[in-house]
C-alpha cells in the first residue's frame, strides 16, 4: 500500500475551476495506477479518472470527459486532477486511489485510499 493526502478542495461556483492534488509517499510512486473516485451523498463511490504509472494511459467517465484532466509527476510522487466548467452534479467528496498494475474502474480494485477532499459546486 501506499499513503495519500488529497487537497485543493473547495467551494465554487458553477462554471468554475479547481485542481486536486494528491501526494504520495510510502512506496515508489511509479509502481502505482493513479484514479479519483468521488462519492455523493447517498450515492455509491463512482469512478472518476485513472492514469497509468508512465502516463500512457489515461481514462475518464463519460460524465467529466472533456472538462476534467487527469496528470501525475512522478518526481514528485504527486497525482493531480484539473476540473473544468464544474457542474451542480460534480459536488462531491473526492478521494485519490492507487493500485499496483493496470488502471481499473472499480473501486473494489484499490487498496490505498486518501482521506477525501470535498468539492462543492454552487449555482
Amino acid at each position: 500500500q501506499v499513503q495519500l493526502v488529497e487537497s485543493g478542495g473547495g467551494l465554487v461556483q458553477a462554471g468554475g475551476s479547481l485542481r486536486l492534488s494528491c501526494a504520495a509517499s510510502g512506496r515508489p510512486f511509479s509502481m502505482f495506477c493513479m484514479s479519483w473516485f468521488r462519492q455523493a451523498p447517498g450515492k455509491e463511490r463512482e469512478f472518476v479518472a485513472a492514469i497509468s504509472w508512465n502516463s500512457g494511459y489515461t481514462g475518464y467517465d463519460d460524465s467529466v470527459k472533456g472538462r476534467f484532466t487527469i496528470s501525475r509527476d512522478n518526481a514528485r510522487n504527486t497525482q493531480y486532477l484539473q476540473m473544468d466548467s464544474l457542474k451542480l452534479e460534480d459536488t462531491a467528496v473526492y478521494y485519490c486511489a492507487a493500485r499496483q498494475g493496470g488502471c481499473m474502474g472499480s473501486y473494489s480494485a484499490y487498496d490505498s485510499w486518501g482521506q477525501g477532499t470535498q468539492v462543492t459546486v454552487s449555482s
